[in-house]
């Protein structure tokens, strides 16, 4: 089947904050659409506040799929959310629907734009408990040893992939790396990435883990740590559950202070989410603000638009 006769497949990505949910519903909204969430914590039940989860009323207006699907004891793999995420994107075309990709986890997104074939290796408790007690250093450096490719083009500063890649290479013996490749494409499609001016990114951001701390996300922290979840848990389920839990350990003086580094980690995390994104010559980027919903409808449009042969 030639590209041209794909299902297509409009993809809204975006570094954190930068408003991708929101257009991605207004887009569904204007094009029959359903929402498919390619968020790698999004897809855990309980981690509402903290990672930004659409709410209740935005998932009455536009159905959306990936979400809640994962206890967040346990998991969820980029393999299971491959499978869970093309099963529901053929369900949303097979019910002459319009599916969107949404999301800011680039490996989430490349799983499915590129059709990744990723090793089928289910997570191993006690070795990756091992692993989760060593320092990034050292695990880095076992990374290399055993797969010094894969060590280059990983995310070296996100100890769940590097955790992964070492799960992968211990449990089979062979490089994580030479297990990994692109397949065939199964979808159409396009790439619209969300472009702000780093100064009111940054400012969208403060604002938002401010809006986050009011809504009570030390609470929902606490209220996981009551359900057995454990520090060591919290700490790779991204920024701001690993700055609370190390504050409620007392590693920070003040709340304010946790509150204000977890701002600047995220203005960091961002920097590499953008550096990930920018290699993809694909994408389509707009710029945030009044006239972004305008360019990315105009773009969906010509996307979506039938092809008339003479």
């Amino acid at each position: 089947m030639s590209p041209q006769q794909l299902p297509k497949l409009p993809v809204i990505l975006g570094p954190t904050a930068s408003g991708k949910s929101t257009l991605g519903i207004t887009l569904a909204l204007r094009f029959n659409g359903e929402i498919v969430s390619a968020d790698s914590r999004q897809v855990y039940r309980g981690l509402d506040i903290g990672s930004a989860k659409v709410s209740a009323e935005e998932q009455a207006l536009v159905p959306h799929h990936i979400l809640d699907i994962a206890d967040v004891s346990q998991v969820y793999t980029v393999a299971q959310f491959q499978t869970s995420a093309i099963a529901a994107i053929n369900t949303i075309l097979k019910n002459n629907r319009q599916p969107l990709l949404v999301g800011g986890s680039p490996h989430y997104i490349q799983a499915i734009v590129d059709n990744l074939n990723i090793p089928k290796v289910p997570p191993q408790p006690q070795l990756r408990a091992e692993l989760e007690a060593r320092p990034l250093a050292n695990l880095l450096a076992q990374l290399e040893q055993l797969d010094p490719q894969g060590a280059t083009t990983i995310e070296r500063s996100n100890p769940r992939r590097v955790i992964r890649a070492l799960e992968v290479c211990i449990t089979t013996g062979k490089p994580f790396s030479q297990q990994r490749g692109i397949a065939q494409p199964i979808y159409e499609t396009l790439l619209i990435g969300i472009n702000w001016p780093r100064p009111v990114l940054y400012e969208r951001i403060d604002s938002r883990v401010d809006e986050r701390m009011q809504q009570g996300m030390v609470q929902e922290v606490c209220g996981l740590l009551k359900q057995g979840i454990s520090h060591e848990r919290l700490e790779a389920l991204g920024l701001e559950y690993r700055f609370i839990s190390r504050w409620l350990r007392g590693d920070f003086g003040s709340e304010d202070e946790m509150v204000q580094r977890l701002k600047y980690a995220i203005h960091d995390f961002t920097r590499r989410q953008l550096t990930w994104f920018r290699r993809d010559q694909r994408i389509h980027w707009i710029t945030g603000g009044e006239k972004m919903l305008e360019e990315a409808a105009q773009l969906a449009k010509n996307f979506l638009k039938p092809v008339t042969h003479v």
